[in-house]
């Protein structure tokens, strides 16, 4: 299968090209503003000419069988800055896909959307029947990314005939974190690392960590299953709670922590106590995940401890176009 990335600087992309590299018969195309930096990354990683690194203005002068479009924005840091920046960049290049998808109606699409497409309110997990609410009357800054992922997928619903799926990643974690980002988990991986106390607020939170070696799992359950146009939301075996994350950091990796009543974290979209989901429509597709959230929130951070890993020049879903 010939399959165009587009925003191949995003670490979910990369980690997903690494994933891909590994089957045979796949020919993946990389398209992405800054295309020294994926060429280098190739290099690095010993892929160095494997795959073909072009911009953007080349993206419709050849023939695909899918496309997968990591374009957006993923540290919550980066979100709170772009604020309705983000509705543009989403709508700039999604359009480039639809308009592609007119002379090419069975190359099959797979879009980068987020659980922030139902909008800010977590109280409960998502579910099939959960309706997406905004406060169209007055728009918070940390709305606009869910806004701008709800926008694209009410485009695509619009075009039926076309071979569309919106994947809602809820939360996602790999051993190529970005540590720089501000997110509970590298919030404590930096307090890992550098030995010292993570203090973290007292509200309770559950979230389901996506494994990489799951993604692809579902990318590929995407790409092989009868085509359709709809959207699935991402899922592991269990999600996990903040206490029991907490605990198992501290008995697997020595995470020392202090529950305080501030909150130091960024909710660039919103503050989600339950910011997961239930709807397993994914599983019509043949997806299947494998790991729990907290079997691979082990595997990785062992991996990013015992390699003294800490800093990527990426973060996920996409540090840049």
């Amino acid at each position: 299968m010939k399959i165009a990335i587009l925003g191949a600087t995003s670490q979910i992309a990369r980690d997903l090209i690494i994933s891909l590299s590994g089957a045979t018969g796949n020919q993946l195309h990389l398209f992405a503003r800054r295309t020294e930096e994926v060429s280098g990354w190739l290099a690095s990683n010993g892929m160095a000419g494997q795959y073909r690194v072009e911009g953007f203005a080349e993206f419709g002068k050849q023939e695909f069988d899918a496309v997968i479009n990591f374009v957006g924005a993923g540290d919550p840091a980066q979100i709170a800055k772009m604020g309705g920046e983000i509705l543009e960049v989403t709508l700039r290049f999604d359009e480039m896909v639809l308009e592609y998808l007119k002379t090419h109606p069975s190359c099959r699409y797979l879009f980068l959307s987020s659980g922030a497409a139902y909008g800010s309110n977590f109280a409960e997990p998502a579910r099939r029947e959960t309706p997406a609410i905004i406060a169209i009357n007055d728009l918070a800054a940390h709305e606009w990314y869910g806004v701008a992922k709800l926008h694209a997928e009410c485009r695509h619903r619009a075009h039926p005939k076309l071979h569309i799926i919106d994947i809602r990643v809820f939360n996602y974690f790999s051993r190529t974190q970005d540590i720089d980002a501000r997110f509970l988990v590298t919030d404590m991986l930096r307090a890992i690392r550098d030995k010292t106390v993570l203090k973290t607020s007292s509200e309770y939170i559950v979230r389901d960590y996506l494994h990489p070696s799951d993604f692809h799992r579902l990318v590929t359950a995407l790409l092989t299953a009868p085509a359709a146009n709809a959207a699935v939301d991402c899922y592991s075996k269990a999600p996990i709670d903040k206490p029991g994350l907490l605990q198992a950091m501290q008995n697997e990796f020595g995470l020392r922590y202090e529950v305080t009543g501030s909150h130091a974290s960024i909710n660039a979209t919103g503050g989600k106590p339950h910011y997961y989901s239930l709807n397993t429509r994914a599983a019509d597709f043949g997806y299947q995940p494998l790991l729990t959230s907290l079997a691979g929130m082990k595997l990785e951070m062992a991996k990013v401890v015992a390699l003294g890993e800490g800093k990527s020049s990426t973060n996920w879903k996409e540090s840049g176009l």
